[in-house]
């Protein structure tokens, strides 16, 4: 199968990287109209002069411009009938959003977005563990980065976060209510299921980066970390007491045994074998604008 990436920037080199190492793949084409990124790539696949001429040459495609131009580029695919991975967030505006799956109607393409944390083994593990869990608090932050520059923290980053919620461990629910408070750089939001409580925080202005999730249940507490993919449980104390006028509790400790993997990597390959089968790919354009929407409705508490 013979593979493209448009837009060789920080995302789209990794792509190039990936798809030349999987097993299945022929050639890998490329375009950039930024000649400089377009060369990082030239050890590893074959730069094309335009989209329409590498669009000539594939199979299956990587969408991985910026975001304002996700529609029009992936429309070029549509129209060329080439199947598609486009980077999260799937379009820059839910009205565009909304015109792509109207697009999409009738047609035997396979489209596919690229919410990579979907697949970090982690979060199938926070779905085992965490059925239908009390209190739930992700926290996404990052330095400041001069990579985006057409999104704010929330469909930047928080979206990462609001596809696990509310398509992975709420899929499903529709009552529920959000709350949200920050600015364009940091943001808070606060998620209320019937019987549910979720935090999400997002920011840019971050002197540590990091990516961990916490979790509250009847019975026991889970947290780990997105990037070293390590998954604690803490059971109920079987023990509780004083000692020395202070307060004591034993609690059963777990690591859960995570097969570490580059979720880039997984998420290539499943868009190639979704490609193959003709099946749906895990993140379909649906949950994609789903996630769309619900960024809309977290960015209003922006100032």
């Amino acid at each position: 199968m013979d593979v493209g990436v448009i837009g060789v920037g920080a995302m789209g080199k990794n792509h190039v990287r990936i798809y030349s190492e999987l097993k299945g793949v022929g050639n890998v084409y490329v375009f950039d109209p930024i000649a400089e990124n377009a060369a990082r790539a030239k050890e590893l696949a074959t730069i094309c002069s335009s989209a329409k001429e590498l669009l000539g040459a594939v199979d299956a495609v990587s969408i991985c411009v910026p975001t304002k131009y996700h529609f029009e580029t992936a429309k070029m695919a549509l129209d060329a009938g080439v199947n598609c991975l486009i980077e999260k967030p799937v379009t820059l505006t839910v009205k565009e959003g909304e015109e792509l799956l109207r697009l999409l109607r009738g047609k035997e393409i396979v489209v596919g977005v690229g919410h990579i944390e979907r697949f970090n083994p982690i979060v199938e593990e926070i779905k085992k563990i965490a059925r239908r869990p009390d209190y739930v608090s992700i926290k996404r932050h990052n330095p400041t980065s001069s990579r985006i520059t057409d999104a704010s923290v929330v469909e930047d980053l928080m979206i990462h976060d609001i596809d696990i919620v509310f398509n992975v461990l709420f899929k499903g629910e529709e009552d529920f209510k959000i709350y949200s408070a920050g600015t364009r750089n940091v943001c808070e939001a606060m998620v209320v299921f019937c019987d549910s409580l979720v935090s999400i925080s997002a920011s840019r202005l971050s002197s540590k980066k990091f990516r961990t999730f916490y979790v509250e249940a009847k019975d026991f507490t889970t947290e780990g970390d997105f990037m070293t993919q390590e998954v604690y449980v803490y059971r109920k104390p079987g023990k509780y007491g004083l000692e020395n006028e202070r307060y004591m509790q034993e609690n059963i400790i777990d690591k859960v045994l995570v097969n570490k993997l580059e979720p880039l990597k997984v998420e290539l390959k499943a868009f190639l074998d979704s490609v193959r089968s003709g099946k749906n790919f895990p993140v379909t354009p649906e949950e994609a604008l789903k996630n769309l929407v619900i960024c809309d409705e977290i960015r209003r508490g922006l100032r």
